[in-house]
């Protein structure tokens, strides 16, 4: 007599996104989300059509979530992992894209810090339009 086929599943392959959603702090839906911008590649598929996960896929995420903390596009993510996944080094690519990063925020600050300025001036130079004052009701 044959011994029937393991019915055991291939879960031991590869981690379910719902444990990787609990391990990775993040959604179930964000990891979706990933995968379907081809920023975060599934290992396979489990018999019942469940997505698996390698535990390299945790460090990805790790590193999708800081990426996406400096507000990188998901484009820019995704051609850094793809980099990172050929295994040649991209610290000049990522070091290059932050310092654009900085340089985006530091003009930003300075925007605003001229736009503070500006309504500071208005304030300062401001002269009541000689009217009936509207109650005030502190």
């Amino acid at each position: 007599m044959e011994p029937l086929p393991s019915s055991a599943p291939a879960e031991s392959s590869g981690l379910r996104i719902g444990e990787v959603a609990r391990r990775s702090g993040l959604s179930v839906k964000t990891i979706r989300f990933y995968c379907d911008q081809g920023v975060l590649r599934p290992a396979g598929r489990s018999e019942g059509g469940y997505r698996l996960f390698a535990d390299e896929s945790l460090k990805e995420l790790a590193l999708i979530r800081a990426l996406r903390t400096m507000d990188l596009s998901i484009a820019d993510v995704a051609g850094i992992l793809e980099v990172r996944r050929t295994g040649v080094c991209n610290c000049s690519t990522l070091k290059q894209r932050i310092g654009v990063k900085m340089a985006a925020i530091d003009a930003r600050i300075q925007e605003l810090e001229v736009m503070r300025n500006e309504l500071k001036t208005l304030i300062s130079n401001w002269q009541d339009c000689g009217g009936v004052a509207a109650e005030s009701s502190d």
